[in-house]
C-alpha cells in the first residue's frame, strides 16, 4: 500500500509565518503543471505494484488550480498506476477560493476529502497572519463545503499574540458546532528567515509565548476529549473513522522502520521507497528546467538502521498508540525502558501492556522526550 502527494507551489499571498515552498506568481503555472505529469509518469516504477490508498494535493494553495489541471493530475495518476476503489483523495483549499461551482467540479472529477486552511475565524488574526482570506468567508464556505463534502478537516492555530484563552474556544468551539470531522491544531512557529521573523526582530510584532501556547494546547485537549474527538497524533484529532489515512501512512513505522511508501511529485515534495529517502529541488524553475530534460532532480539519502529506529522513536511517540517495544531487539527495549524510567516517573509517559505513551503532560514535550531517547 502507499500514497502520492502532489505539492502544488502556489499561493494568492505569503501568509508572514508559512516556510514552505511556494510562490505568489502563477506566470509559469502551465509549464509546472506539465512538469508534475511528467513527473508523474517517470516515477511509476518507484514503489513497484503497491496500491495507492491515498492521494493528496498540498501547497501552497491546490484550490488556486482550474479544475482542468487537478483532473489531469487525478487521470495521470489513476492511468499509471493500481488506484484502491476507495482510495482518499484529499485536496487543500482556502476559504477564499471555495465556491459552490469549484465544489460540484472538484466531487465530480473524484476529491473525497477537503482540508480547508481556515486558522482562525477572527478577522484580526486572520490580518495579523496576512491571510487571503477573511472571517467571514471562512464562516460561510465551511457551511458551503459541508453541503458537498462529509470527510473535511481544517487547520487552526493557536499560540499567536492576539489569541486569548476566550477566543482560543470559540475557534474551537465553531469547529465542533460545524460537524468537522477532523481538525489539525499548531501551535504557531516563528521559522527562520520568515517574514514574521524578521518582524518579530525589528519590534514590529510581538513574540510568542511558549506558556501560552503550553496552556492553549492543554485547554485543546481537554475540549476536544470532552466533544468526541480522538487525540490521534500530535497535532490530529478526529471523529472516530475520520483519521487522516494519507498522514497516518507518514506516522505508522515499524519496529524495525518499516513504514508504508509515499511518492512525492513536484519541487519540494518528498518520497520513501521503504529504504532511501528523496527530496525534489525547491525551486520551481530548476525543477520544471529538469523534468523537462528527463531527470528527476531530487537528493538522495539511504537510512540507516539507526536513522530508522531514531525515526521510529520520533514518531511513533507523537501517535497515541504509542511506541511499540515487542519487535525491538531485547538490548534496545532495555536500554530504552531504562531511558522512560524518569520520564515515567515525571508522569510523561506511561507503560500500556508493551507501548511506551506519552500523558497529556508528556505531550507538551513530544520531540524533546523522543530526541533523549534517540541512539546515536
Amino acid at each position: 500500500m502507499a500514497g502520492i502527494y502532489i505539492h502544488i507551489p502556489f499561493c494568492r499571498q505569503a501568509c508572514h509565518y508559512c516556510n514552505f515552498h511556494f510562490t505568489t506568481s502563477l506566470r509559469h503555472k502551465n509549464e509546472l503543471v506539465a512538469a508534475l505529469l511528467r513527473e508523474t509518469e517517470m516515477r511509476q516504477e518507484y514503489f513497484g505494484k503497491a496500491t495507492v490508498e491515498t492521494i493528496y494535493f498540498g501547497g501552497g494553495t491546490p484550490s488556486l488550480l482550474p479544475i482542468e489541471d487537478i483532473s489531469l493530475q487525478v487521470e495521470k495518476i489513476r492511468a499509471l498506476y493500481e488506484v484502491a476503489e476507495n482510495a482518499e483523495i484529499t485536496l487543500e483549499a482556502n476559504p477564499d477560493d471555495i465556491t459552490k461551482e469549484k465544489l460540484e467540479d472538484w466531487k465530480r472529477i473524484g476529491i473525497n476529502r477537503l482540508s480547508i486552511g481556515v486558522q482562525s475565524f477572527f478577522e484580526e488574526d486572520l490580518r495579523w497572519m496576512n491571510r487571503a482570506h477573511n472571517a467571514q468567508q471562512a464562516r460561510d464556505n465551511l457551511q458551503l463545503a459541508k453541503q458537498y463534502f462529509d470527510n473535511i478537516t481544517i487547520d487552526l492555530i493557536y499560540g499567536t499574540p492576539l489569541l486569548t484563552n476566550e477566543k482560543w474556544k470559540q475557534n474551537v468551539e465553531t469547529a465542533i458546532s460545524s460537524g468537522i470531522p477532523h481538525l489539525s491544531c499548531y501551535a504557531l512557529t516563528v521559522e527562520p528567515k520568515t517574514p514574521l521573523q524578521k518582524m518579530i526582530t525589528r519590534g514590529d510584532k510581538e513574540d510568542v509565548n511558549p506558556d501560552k501556547q503550553s496552556n492553549q494546547f492543554i485547554l485543546l485537549m481537554q475540549w476536544l476529549e470532552e466533544a468526541g474527538y480522538e487525540h490521534y497524533e500530535i497535532s490530529n484529532f478526529s471523529k472516530p473513522g475520520f483519521r487522516s489515512r494519507h498522514n497516518s501512512s507518514y506516522w505508522s513505522i515499524g519496529p524495525g522502520g518499516q513504514r508504508k511508501k509515499y511518492l512525492g511529485i513536484g519541487p519540494s515534495a518528498h518520497s520513501f521507497d521503504g529504504s532511501s529517502r528523496q527530496w525534489n529541488v525547491a525551486n520551481n524553475q530548476q525543477y520544471i528546467a529538469a523534468i523537462t530534460k528527463g531527470v528527476i532532480p531530487c537528493e538522495i539519502e539511504i537510512l540507516s538502521p539507526l536513522q530508522k529506529l531514531n525515526e521510529y522513536i520520533m514518531t511513533s511517540l507523537r501517535t497515541s498508540e504509542g511506541l511499540y517495544l515487542g519487535g525491538i531487539d531485547k538490548e534496545i527495549k532495555s536500554r530504552l525502558i531504562e531511558m522512560s524510567g524518569k520520564y515515567i516517573k515525571q508522569n510523561l509517559v506511561k507503560w500500556e501492556d508493551d507501548f511506551l505513551v506519552l500523558t497529556k503532560e508528556g505531550k507538551l514535550l513530544a520531540d524533546g522526550i523522543a530526541a533523549d531517547l534517540f541512539f546515536t
